[in-house]
């Protein structure tokens, strides 16, 4: 069965998660995220994608700057890369962030990454159109008087 094709064509994606499961294998689980940040670029770098660490996106509003973004690393322009580092498993508040990202940047996918666990946890994120709001557990959920 083949796999999804993604916007980059699945090869781009393909290359970022095979990069990121190197990672992990070779320094395994317990660093902090900037261990892995770092890590990753090095190893996209390593492998030719082009990658941005830290990138700054401004979201605007009616010509006002009303919120600046800084993303973990952006590859080729058109992947969103966000690095964790929970012994949790991933949750709604983290891909909500990656979905914000997203939609700032305009890109097409992105992947989320956790290496805080045993074996490496990811998932590749799209922004769809008809996207239904992610609930982010005591953010949205606060009652306004």
């Amino acid at each position: 069965m083949p796999l999804v094709t993604d916007a980059t064509g699945n090869d781009l994606t393909y290359r970022i998660i095979g990069a990121a499961m190197s990672v992990h294998n070779e320094i395994g689980h317990g660093f902090k995220e900037e261990v892995y940040e770092k890590a990753l670029e090095a190893k996209l770098n390593s492998a030719g994608i082009n990658v941005e660490s830290q990138y700054q996106v401004c979201v605007e509003y009616e010509g006002i700057q009303v919120a600046v973004f800084y993303m973990d690393l952006f590859a080729e322009q058109q992947v969103v890369i966000e690095v964790k580092a929970f012994s949790h498993q991933l949750t709604n508040d983290e891909l909500a962030q990656v979905i914000n990202y997203l939609k700032a940047t305009g890109a097409p996918v992105g992947l989320l990454f956790n290496f805080g666990r045993r074996k490496l946890e990811y998932r590749r994120v799209f922004p769809g159109k008809d996207m239904k709001p992610i609930q982010r557990l005591g953010r949205d959920n606060v009652v306004k008087p």
